[in-house]
């Protein structure tokens, strides 16, 4: 039985981790200073910045800063680097990456009743604006849901998965995971799911062992 479900990693998977990490992470560093001392009022803003830590926004930059050197998902980092992003996408600064053999297949999958997720570390702020404004045209009328750390659970560890297998209201095994990180694999085969090892060149994970995982290096693969 085909699944009815297939949720997608983002990183690695559907798009180059330099995008992200290079791309996104360049745009957001000199930016978050500026931008917590502009939007002081928003209430997500005073939050973030006061789970940093950091006693003045130089504080809380300079952590926010070493975070992101030692990519550490911290949920504060993610909340102002979401908006950020959201505001360059607005703009008309940044434009999302996309594997070229990606749009094709979300596209058809939807158009065969498959429906679409994606579970990523990245907020789900910044998931939104990265499926619409992408070098492929608007994605995200494609994807139905969006889970990240903190609406499901760190993507390493059996619980989140069924969190949101439970938010889809299917049976674990209607749902397809597609990722690059072997570990998170693993995690949602734990919780009953179907999975695929992305292997791509030139990501982090092309040597990854993925173990018992089927593996395709693109999703041309995927029938």
């Amino acid at each position: 039985m085909s699944p009815s479900w297939i949720v997608l990693d983002i990183e690695g998977t559907t798009s180059s981790t330099e995008s992200v990490h290079v791309g996104l992470y360049s745009y957001a560093r000199p930016r978050l200073g500026p931008w917590i001392e502009a939007h002081r009022e928003d209430p997500e803003v005073a939050l973030a910045v006061g789970e940093t830590g950091g006693a003045t926004t130089a504080e809380a930059v300079a952590i926010l800063h070493a975070w992101m050197d030692g990519d550490v998902k911290a949920t504060p980092l993610k909340t102002l680097q979401g908006q950020i992003w959201a505001a360059g996408f607005a703009d008309g600064e940044l434009t999302a990456h996309f594997f070229p053999d990606v749009p094709p297949a979300l596209r058809a999958w939807h158009a065969t009743g498959r429906r679409l997720a994606v579970f990523s570390s990245g907020a789900v702020s910044s998931q939104r604006p990265w499926f619409r404004h992408t070098d492929h045209g608007d994605l995200s009328v494609l994807v139905e849901r969006h889970f990240d750390t903190v609406n499901a659970g760190p993507k390493r560890e059996r619980a989140s998965y069924d969190r949101i297998a439970a938010a889809l209201e299917v049976p674990p095994g209607e749902v397809l995971f597609l990722s690059d990180v072997p570990a998170e694999l693993d995690a949602a085969t734990a919780a009953g799911w179907r999975t695929i090892g992305v292997r791509r060149p030139g990501e982090p994970s092309e040597a990854a062992d993925f173990g018992a995982h089927a593996v395709v290096a693109s999703f041309e693969e995927i029938a």
